[in-house]
């Protein structure tokens, strides 16, 4: 399982949000450049739809696939009570012939999307890593060298880590308390609850840039 928050910001803050990224981790950002293509089932497969995202690294010298299952969320009166989604999910790696594989057996594109970006991945109370991606869509089938940014002046963060039914309260505190120090740039929710930008962001992040911002904290 894992435990997750998603978030946006402006573009032109995305430089400060790095400064303080770099700062709090202490550790050099990874490049991203994901090619993710959503597939659904067909009616062969039976009434339950199900749904998988396939993942394709371009920002590897060579692609790498992965498939990956979201499942559902943690329920219950715990679960409502705090601000971090804890949900099962599913990862495995694969050969560049699993889209070829997922279309014999049944299943159909829905959507595809390329997200370009950078990520920062640590360790601080729990294994953290932190996305900061631009959402592309594709104008012809597959082709990620056309893709036009659906929201240019906005860009999507998300923060996971790995949890598994024995420790996820610790990790949800580790996750929560590393929230508490991005949020003068953004607001972090579950999936789905997104709550806007921050309004003094921009303060915010020209305070950062003028101070350097490059101290691990």
């Amino acid at each position: 399982m894992e435990c997750v928050v998603q978030g946006i910001i402006e573009t032109q803050h995305v430089d400060a949000l790095e400064v303080l990224l770099q700062g709090l981790s202490g550790v050099s950002k990874e490049r991203v450049r994901v090619h993710e293509l959503c597939l659904k089932s067909g009616p062969n497969l039976g009434v339950v739809p199900s749904e998988v995202r396939l993942l394709c690294d371009l920002a590897q010298s060579t692609p790498s696939w992965t498939i990956r299952h979201v499942g559902g969320a943690m329920r219950g009166a715990g679960a409502e009570q705090i601000s971090v989604l804890v949900r099962s999910i599913v990862e495995s790696k694969a050969s560049n012939n699993v889209l070829r594989y997922f279309y014999g057996i049944g299943y159909k594109l829905d959507h595809e999307v390329l997200k370009g970006g950078f990520a920062f991945r640590f360790h601080r109370g729990a294994q953290i890593t932190v996305t900061v991606t631009s959402v592309s869509k594709m104008t012809k089938l597959h082709a990620t060298n056309e893709a036009v940014p659906i929201t240019p002046a906005i860009q999507l963060v998300e923060i996971t880590s790995p949890a598994a039914a024995d420790n996820y309260n610790d990790v949800v505190s580790a996750v929560t308390s590393f929230c508490e120090y991005l949020a003068p740039l953004l607001h972090l929710s579950k999936p789905g609850n997104s709550t806007g930008i921050v309004l003094t962001a921009g303060a915010a992040a020209a305070s950062l840039m003028s101070s350097g911002g490059g101290k691990t904290l």
